[in-house]
């Protein structure tokens, strides 16, 4: 019969080998991203933030937003190896989750409005949630976001995928997105991810005075374009910008 060893046991211990190499440190803009390896780190997401930031994004708080948010985590498994490319990617019933630099320009020009004195956005609408990444970004800009999907599969999906991430101040809803949310207004910003020949009506009304709409609105010819509103004191000012092709706006649910 074996003896049971007595305690404390013996541990063979290695020697020590040369210490380990100190890793560059990151660029200042990267910093505070999480480092480490695979799809669930910042390294990569670090990348992709510098390829945005190479394209002309400057805003500090949409490159942090866009390197904290792990865009594999909003896409199918069969597609997590194309997170981080700067491309827009199926999330099923015919819709896509948008290119992250398009993600990221979108948001630096509704950051182009009033802001608190944080240098935060207060309250923004997002019209047409998808599977709920664009959200998630907003609130690290935004105090609070409401998100409102048309199509219940896309809701119940963002749902999932924003749960585990205990966003407190992203509010997901189910509804028609033409009709906004009143409830919630006056809104700092709207941000849409579907594009009409016109704003909706509802959406100005629902805008706060200093307030910003960034959305893709349909061009004669049948191209699209993206068009900020801004309200001032003497009225609507409207801008277009770059050309765009996101999925055309509808009405009603689904």
């Amino acid at each position: 019969m074996s003896r049971r060893p007595t305690f404390p046991a013996r541990l063979d211990i290695a020697p020590p080998g040369p210490p380990p190499k100190k890793a560059p440190a990151a660029p200042a803009a990267l910093r505070g991203i999480p480092q480490g390896l695979g799809l669930d780190s910042g390294a990569v997401r670090a990348r992709m933030v510098q390829r945005i930031a190479a394209q002309g994004v400057a805003d500090a708080q949409v490159l942090a937003a866009l390197g904290a948010v792990e865009r594999h985590r909003f896409v199918d498994s069969a597609l997590v190896n194309q997170a981080y490319e700067d491309t827009s990617l199926p999330i099923g019933l015919g819709q896509t989750i948008s290119k992250p630099s398009v993600v990221a320009r979108m948001v630096e020009l509704l950051l182009g409005g009033a802001r608190d004195a944080q240098g935060r956005l207060g309250r923004v609408l997002e019209i047409g949630t998808g599977c709920g990444y664009q959200a998630a970004v907003l609130s690290r800009v935004a105090t609070e976001v409401y998100s409102i999907e048309r199509l219940r599969g896309l809701h119940e999906k963002a749902q999932g995928n924003l749960r585990p991430l205990r966003l407190a101040n992203v509010h997901l809803l189910f509804g028609d997105g033409m009709a906004g949310f009143a409830k919630g207004a006056p809104y700092a910003g709207i941000i849409a991810a579907a594009g009409g020949e016109a704003v909706p009506a509802a959406w100005i009304e629902q805008l706060a005075p200093g307030g910003r709409i960034v959305a893709p609105s349909q061009m004669p010819g049948g191209t699209q374009a993206l068009v900020v509103l801004e309200k001032t004191a003497g009225g609507l000012q409207r801008s277009v910008l770059e050309a765009v092709h996101f999925v055309p706006l509808k009405s009603g649910i689904a």
